[in-house]
């Protein structure tokens, strides 16, 4: 396909690196192959200083951000995490103020900052929690504090989720268009809308068939979409959407990949090129 033939531009970007060995081996490969643009990090994860240096080798070539996570057993272990569910209910009710939480977005910031040594490339959120109400706030506040003098500036996954379904409706609804309005206000940048939200069911033919109906759903636009993924080389035992991880990775490392997307007429973009920013 020749560069005048790409109508639509993408980030594909692995989540929860270093949430295990398994995830961070099968992101890494994958960059190397070419297949991911972006990856960001669980920068609480006791194996986040073992898996950095990996990720340094790779900085040209990918978008590296952190993944701001209030719901892991990270978060949980660090004192300040709880579950999904409650999280939202706290962030539904207003709960979420004071400076214990301005605490919990530093302390993520500099972990990783301690081992990517640089600011990070993006910022998103662990089950989409950079958007919930807030912690939208606190996080667009430390944003400015931390790296509004700076360019680029750090850009943020805006979670509008461009597809059908109750999960899709509700990731959107905690806080996306607030998101992206406070971005557009603050002439901040921001890449969206989001696709790659499923169940973690099926089998890697599902899987093929999800991806490809994500890359036709692309918008033809001057921005890039972005499409979440979640892959690993092997299953972890302990990881609840381990099998799941396995098959994204295998999907993604294959040639079948690489067709769907000539197919669509999709290329990777990095998130950090400013002309593909909202």
């Amino acid at each position: 396909m020749t560069a005048s033939a790409w109508t639509k531009s993408v980030v594909v970007c692995a989540d929860d690196y270093a949430v295990n060995a398994p995830t961070s081996q099968g992101i890494v490969a994958l960059c190397v192959l070419g297949r991911l643009s972006a990856t960001s990090v669980m920068s609480f994860s006791p194996r986040w200083a073992e898996d950095a240096p990996a990720l340094r080798e790779l900085r040209d070539c990918v978008d590296v951000g952190l993944h701001l996570d209030w719901t892991s057993t990270f978060a949980q272990h660090a004192g300040f995490g709880r579950s999904l569910g409650a999280v939202m209910w706290r962030s539904w009710t207003g709960g979420f103020r004071g400076a214990d939480v301005r605490d919990a977005i530093q302390r993520q910031l500099d972990a990783f900052e301690m081992h990517w040594q640089a600011p990070p490339d993006h910022v998103d959120g662990h089950q989409h929690v950079q958007q919930f109400a807030g912690l939208r706030e606190t996080l667009c506040d430390v944003l400015v504090q931390r790296y509004g003098a700076q360019q680029p500036r750090p850009w943020l996954r805006v979670s509008r989720v461009a597809q059908v379904g109750l999960k899709a409706q509700v990731i959107t609804a905690m806080g996306a268009h607030a998101l992206q309005a406070w971005a557009q206000q603050h002439d901040w940048p921001c890449v969206a809308p989001l696709l790659g939200a499923y169940g973690f069911d099926g089998s890697l033919d599902d899987y093929r068939q999800r991806m490809q109906r994500w890359l036709l759903d692309v918008p033809v636009a001057d921005q890039a979409a972005l499409i979440m993924c979640h892959p690993a080389s092997s299953a972890a035992a302990d990881d609840e959407i381990g099998p799941a991880r396995a098959r994204e990775f295998a999907y993604l490392a294959s040639h079948d990949f690489v067709q769907d997307l000539r197919d669509a007429g999709v290329r990777l973009v990095r998130g950090s090129e400013p002309w593909k920013q909202t």
